[in-house]
């Protein structure tokens, strides 16, 4: 296997196929495309790394192809995907010897680490044991960061950025991270911004603190809400991020189990944690992270 991980994408959707393609390619993959699978036997020639293959497809279908890609290139990992409800079929994939399945839409960070794994795995079974925090965390690169320095208005834009870079499409899923780290200059995490620290923020105060008598029949009146967030944005964008942040989450070593992560996470009930390799802050490990390893230990039982 070379530097970059070569897939071979097959599906006869043109836009999953283009579109898969421009994430992939984006994560640092190679890619090789085919419409169908007869033409994915012909691309084996380009000898990919890992093949992800769709199971419902004119002609020959996903099974087929699987079983003539396995005869021809039997050491290439096949990661098929198939549609919701269709786990039979998947078990049968698995039986014929596709690597692990996915169902439609799927997730492009899952997507990317089967084929990750698929490539550990072929290169040496030993190596597909539970994995480490570092084996299932986002990495720093790809998490949205700013500095404390910087303004609540800042911190909106960036992360409503991380949002709409994400290509979707009825078949492709790829979701933001509700967060932004806030880093130094020596990239170390100072504290961490969420969603749910933004809609604390723009809370006017005197809807938290004691009431007068007459309170609750104010807030219940229809013109009490009117406008009100609408001020309190616009008024509190100019905030320093330093000012508003929560605290740094709780570190874990990369070569912690997710076992430790998860009990982290429970004990302190944070849903996210900070990954570091070396001193270094590598990534972030969330909840939803933990939960997609624990579908895929369900499935594989």
């Amino acid at each position: 296997m070379g530097d970059k991980i070569k897939v071979l994408m097959v599906d006869d959707e043109e836009k999953f196929r283009s579109t898969t393609e421009k994430i992939l390619q984006r994560k640092g993959f190679e890619t090789v495309l085919a419409a169908s699978g007869e033409e994915a036997i012909t691309k084996l020639d380009e000898q990919p790394d890992v093949v992800v293959l769709d199971v419902k497809m004119p002609g020959m279908d996903g099974h087929q192809a699987l079983e003539e890609i396995k005869k021809r290139s039997p050491d290439v990992p096949v990661i098929m995907l198939t549609g919701h409800g269709a786990l039979p079929s998947a078990k049968e994939a698995l039986q014929k010897g596709a690597f692990d399945y996915l169902a439609k839409p799927c997730d492009i960070n899952i997507l990317a680490g089967k084929i990750e794994d698929a490539c550990r795995h072929a290169e040496d079974p030993k190596a597909f044991e539970e994995k480490r925090v570092m084996g299932v965390m986002v990495p720093l690169q790809e998490y949205t960061t700013v500095s404390a320095e910087e303004t609540v208005r800042d911190a909106i834009f960036k992360l409503k950025a991380s949002f709409a870079l994400k290509i979707s499409t009825t078949q492709l899923m790829e979701t933001g991270h509700r967060s932004v780290l806030v880093m130094d200059a020596a990239d170390n995490v100072q504290g961490i911004l969420a969603i749910r620290d933004l809609l604390e923020l723009v809370m006017p105060s005197y809807l938290t603190a004691p009431k007068p008598s007459m309170a609750d029949s104010i807030q219940y009146s229809p013109m009490f809400w009117q406008g009100m967030f609408i001020k309190e944005v616009k008024q509190k964008s100019q905030i320093r991020i330093k000012d508003v942040m929560s605290p740094a989450p709780l570190i874990i070593e990369g070569t912690a189990s997710l076992m430790e992560a998860a009990y982290m996470m429970m004990i302190n009930n944070v849903r996210r944690l900070v990954v570091e390799v070396a001193g270094n802050v590598a990534g972030v490990i969330r909840e939803q992270d933990l939960f997609f390893e624990m579908e895929k230990i369900l499935r594989e039982t």
